[in-house]
This record gives structure tokens, sequence and C-alpha cells, in this order.
């Protein structure tokens, strides 16, 4: 075998990467094999890079190996779980991929109503095996979302009204640090540590075992209320949706209706407020919960059914197709007459015929938990917007670009942060906006002791602070 090399940086001893390689359980993927080309790929198609090594674990040894390796070496690392991060996190070029994929393992205890989860499950698979006991974990709203980098952000989902974020569901996790040691994090061991990982994202380490909580979720009533995209229907869905009952979580999307089977077809290619919801209830209250919404105007279709929860996922399973895309994102604190006016003005010409504006009202349990009891800050978020604007020729994204961001920045008068899931590299002065004020400051010092090298930079990265001597 040759020596592995990197541009400036060179493991001279062909026998190092041999003995790596001999040490794995799980397997190493080099440029030049029959695999490369599908294993360095991410959801988003724009991050089109070329990694030196892919190594997908097998167990949390494996993990361990990869991140010494990494410090020993000095290339970058990028630590994958389900690839969908904005920023395109989950790859780079000439560097280590670490590849949690394989990574499934789940241990689910009924009685306990906990549950240990590998970090290369998906949110869709660890949904559906949980259903099976009528248990949920409250994750994001799409299936193939990995549930570590979900998770680590804070988990913003169809159950968050309800039973708040991901990381208010966990106890636990098992982590591989910069040193490359293994340890718990949790309220009673490293609780800094413990902290930081709910919410302060991947700067801290590899997760390789989640312990979560699980709540009852059975049935429940879910599905999608097309409304006309009128000023009068965008300038009401806030106050409508804050005031239903916890039950309700709604993801309403304006956006062109898409053909699916019960759209009269003169409806289809239309401007709509998409209402999709999960009712975590009886089904018969969750239709009352509904009536609101559709008394600010006569639905141009409709689909709303009970049915198992994993069912939500099938019902955004085309947006989870590979594409390219632009994304920005604000938390707001309402959504004001200018705003819906700046919202229906830009939509009637986007930049792509695909174009969709995500509007998630919050409130509920998320609300409750202190902001400082997690390194998520944002507790008291009312509203959170995401402009999600896909195209296929890749040569028109100036274009796409400008558009977005020409719309966001006319969304700022009532900003109140961002989540850093839906972050794209932004810059420093976003990160900080994810992590406001001392949390930022909190998350840098713990940063400090357990990466103080920053070998866990390729995320939303926040910077070690400096010890004061």
């Amino acid at each position: 075998m040759e020596a592995f090399r990197h541009p400036g940086i060179a493991i001279d001893d062909p026998l190092d990467l041999e003995a790596f390689e001999a040490d794995l359980r799980g397997s190493i993927v080099l440029p030049g094999s029959a695999e490369y080309d599908e294993a360095r790929q991410v959801k988003s198609a724009q991050y089109d890079r070329r990694p030196a090594m892919i190594v997908r674990a097998a167990d949390a040894g494996d993990v361990a190996r990869t991140v010494s390796l990494a410090r020993e070496s000095g290339l970058p690392l990028s630590v994958r779980g389900g690839a969908h991060s904005l920023a395109g996190f989950g790859t780079n070029d000439g560097g280590i991929v670490l590849d949690l994929g394989a990574m499934k393992g789940l241990h689910i205890d009924p009685v306990a109503r906990t549950a240990w989860a590998q970090p290369g499950l998906t949110a869709g698979e660890y949904t559906a095996t949980a259903a099976a006991h009528g248990l949920a974990t409250p994750f994001g709203d799409t299936g193939s979302v990995g549930i570590g980098g979900l998770t680590l952000g804070g988990g913003i989902g169809w159950l968050v009204r309800k039973y708040g974020l991901a990381i208010d569901s966990l106890l636990a996790v098992e982590i591989v640090t910069a040193d490359g040691r293994q340890m718990t994090a949790s309220p009673d061991s490293h609780p800094d540590l413990f902290w930081a990982v709910r919410g302060g994202g991947g700067n801290f380490g590899v997760v390789t075992r989640f312990q979560f909580r699980l709540h009852p979720v059975g049935e429940i009533l879910g599905g999608a209320i097309f409304l006309p995209a009128t000023r009068d229907v965008l300038r009401s869905l806030v106050p409508i949706a804050q005031a239903a009952p916890e039950e309700l979580t709604t993801i309403s999307f304006l956006m062109r209706i898409p053909p699916m089977p019960f759209v009269p077809a003169e409806q289809v290619g239309k401007l709509s407020l998409a209402v999709m919801f999960v009712w975590s209830g009886e089904s018969e209250q969750g239709q009352v919960a509904l009536e609101p919404f559709r008394r600010l105007a006569t639905p141009l279709a409709e689909a709303v059914m009970p049915m198992p929860y994993p069912g939500i996922y099938q019902l955004l399973a085309e947006a989870e197709k590979r594409a390219y895309g632009v994304h920005r994102s604000r938390f707001l604190e309402t959504i004001d007459d200018d705003a819906v006016d700046a919202i229906l003005a830009a939509m009637a010409e986007p930049s792509s015929p695909t174009t969709m504006i995500q509007i998630r009202i919050l409130g509920g349990a998320m609300a409750r938990v202190p902001a400082d009891a997690t390194a998520f800050a944002h507790r008291d978020a009312n509203v959170m917007l995401l402009i999600i604007t896909q195209y296929a020729d890749p040569t028109t994204k100036p274009a796409h670009v400008a558009w977005t961001v020409a719309l966001w920045e006319k969304l700022a008068t009532h900003d109140t942060g961002v989540y850093s899931n839906f972050l794209e590299s932004e810059g420093d002065a976003r990160v900080r906006a994810a992590y406001p004020g001392e949390t930022y400051e909190r998350l840098a010092e713990i940063k400090r002791r357990y990466d103080p090298a920053n070998l866990f930079r390729l995320n939303q990265n926040i910077r070690p602070s400096v010890a004061i001597r």
C-alpha cells in the first residue's frame, strides 16, 4: 500500500495506514475505489468535495482511532451522520471524513421509556422502531436526517410544542473527545460537557451513543391543509397557531402546490400556504383544533387523517432528495404586515419555481425550559422562518443567492437569532446569533477544556477561549 499523503502533510510510513485499517472494525474508502464517488456524497449537491479518506466506523473504538489519526496527522476532520448539514460540513477536500452511518444500534426499554441510540440512525429509523411500543422522542421534520447532528443542534420538530426539543429528552451521551478519550456526559458526569452538547453542535466531540427519554405517542392526526396564499391568511397564521393547544405543532410551507392524488388538477401550481401539522392526541379533538385554520379561507385542498406517528415523515419524502439549494433562516418575534407584504411580493417572482418558505410556530414545552439550562438559548422564540431556494442548474446559483438574501434581509426587523442547524457557512456573526451573549462565552470556555486545538472545527464553530494566565 502506498504512503498516505496530503498536500503539506504526509504519513510517510506506508504501514501507518495499514496499521490504522487493521485495527478498525469498520472500513476505509479511498480515492480511486469503486465506492468512493458515492461514499463522498452529501445531501446538498453543491458540495462536491474530495476527501483523502472516508472512515466508515463500526463502533466507538473506530471513532476514537479516527479522531486520534486526525489529531496526529493535522488533516481536517468532518463528522458525518445523516449528511444533511446545510453548510456541507459532512465532507471536505483532502481531509478525513468520519462516517457514522453504519452505527445504527438501538435499544429501547419500553417500561422505563428510555432508549440508547447510536448516531448512524436516522430520525425515521428510530421513530419507526419506537412507534412499535407506542412511544417517540421528538426529532425533526424529515425522516432521513441523522439523529446525531439534529440532536446536537437542538432538534426542532413535529412534537416541539408538546414535548420540547430533542435535547429536552436527552439523558446522557457517550462521547469521544479531541484527545481520543471515551467518556459519558450526563447531569452527574461531566455536567459542563453535557450542557454544551445540548445545542452546541459537534464542537466538543463525537457522540457515539445517545440516551433519550421516550414519550407516549400513538396514533396521531396528521396531514396538510392548503390555504390560498393571501395577505389575510399569512398574517393570521402566527396568532392562530400560537393559540392552538400544545398537542398541535404546525410547520407551514408557502409554496406552489405540487401534483398529489388529493389535489384537484385546477389547483396544481397555485401559490398556497400549506399548513402541515401533527396533533398528538385524540383525532376528534384535533379536528376541532384545526377549525380556526379552515375558517381563514376555503382550503384549496387538504389531506387530514389519523396515522401512525412515523407516517408524517412520508409526506415530506420528496423533499429529502439530493439537490442544489440556498437557505437563509431567522427566529422572529412575529410576522408583521410589512414582512407579509415582503414575502408575498418576493414569492410572486421567485428565482426558482421550487422555492418555498417554511414557517414554524414554536412555544409550548420548548419555551418552558430556562434559557440557560442548555446551550440552546432561544427558548422564547415565537417563529422560525426558513427560506429554501432549490434549483437544478449549478451555474444559476448567484441569482438564487441574491434573491434569497434579499428577502432574508427584508425580514430582519423582528429577528431574535437563528437556529444553528439551519445555518449555511454564514460567518462568525451568525454563529454568535445562534449562541447569544453569555451562551457563546460559556461554550468557548468548555471548548477550551475539551478541544483546545479546535480539532472539531468543521461545524458552526465555537472557537476555544484563551486561557488567562
